[in-house]
């Protein structure tokens, strides 16, 4: 973001993302002072489909264009789970956690994050410090959620039932992606003003929606649709489940030069399903008054509403 006095100019990178639309729907309701908004998504066009920004040469950029403040959007993933199953039960942005990774995505935003951190304080063209700090959502949904479209779908190949595969005492932090952009929104407009206290920081996104399992939260938007869930234990002992996901992972690696084979459970997905992460905090409304725009029965009517109007088109 740049600041231009009274008038500012936002750039969205990954606009077009499921969470990037969200931004910006936000940014031109909820932002009086938006003079410009630019997005920046590989989607725009084919002849951009061959640049890699990276989290490093997006910072480059802001220095080389006096850009002075920067948020970027993080994830739990970063933190964790970790590859033990560590639960991180209430925890906050101070809580002490193991953070270990081996598969790409946690390993690479947790890079990108630290990157962003140090980044802070650094000179920019014009010679003002450059401002940055990070957002970590847990499990976003809402409207435009293709994994809920997707769980929709295969329950409806198998009668309008989903299996359980995890326990309900495992519980998760979700947060709707409209509070999620909201919190960038406000995050990016007070950055300016609180640099001494946001500058370099690292917030978890949260709001009011229900800790749950990642099954028993997905049934409070499926449900509505006409979905159930089987079975108040897992259908399935876990060594089971984990044979199954490993299976998967040994035919992503083999298909791999032929098709890209994406499977619901793999060692990670299994792992992260079965591991309690959940979040308690209220630092973003302390450094930045913070607080969610949008309601937990809102946030799920938006959704139940979105998968509704969905059924009846093809699979994307």
């Amino acid at each position: 973001m740049t600041d231009g006095g009274p008038n500012l100019v936002y750039l969205v990178t990954g606009g077009c993302g499921f969470l990037g639309e969200h931004v910006v729907r936000t940014l031109l309701e909820k932002e009086p002072r938006l003079r410009e908004l630019r997005v920046f998504d590989l989607h725009l066009g084919p002849w951009l489909e061959e640049l890699n920004p990276g989290t490093q040469n997006v910072i480059e950029a802001c220095v080389q264009t006096g850009t002075r403040f920067l948020v970027y959007t993080s994830s739990m993933e970063a933190l964790g789970p970790n590859t033990k199953g560590h639960s991180f039960y209430r925890g906050n942005e101070d809580t002490p956690y193991e953070a270990i990774h081996t598969e790409p995505y946690p390993r690479s935003k947790a890079q990108a994050e630290k990157l962003v951190v140090e980044a802070n304080g650094r000179k920019v063209r014009g010679g003002l410090p450059l401002v940055t700090c990070a957002l970590r959502p847990t499990g976003i949904y809402g409207e435009g959620h293709q994994l809920m479209l997707k769980f929709y779908r295969t329950a409806q190949s198998t009668g309008g039932w989903l299996f359980r595969t995890v326990p309900p005492s495992v519980e998760h932090g979700r947060v709707y992606a409209g509070n999620v952009a909201w919190m960038h929104v406000l995050a990016a407009r007070e950055l300016g003003s609180r640099a001494d206290t946001m500058g370099g920081q690292i917030y978890f996104c949260y709001d009011d929606s229900p800790y749950k399992s990642y099954e028993d939260f997905n049934l409070e938007i499926l449900g509505p649709c006409g979905i159930r869930l089987l079975g108040t234990r897992p259908l399935l002992p876990y060594f089971l489940l984990f044979l199954l996901a490993t299976i998967n992972a040994f035919l992503q690696w083999l298909l791999r030069p032929l098709v890209v084979y994406t499977a619901l459970i793999n060692p990670y997905t299994l792992s992260l399903a079965n591991t309690t992460f959940t979040v308690h905090t209220d630092k973003a409304q302390r450094h930045f008054g913070y607080q969610p725009l949008y309601s937990w029965e809102y946030s799920r009517d938006r959704t139940v509403s979105w998968v509704n109007t969905r059924k009846g088109y093809p699979s994307q």
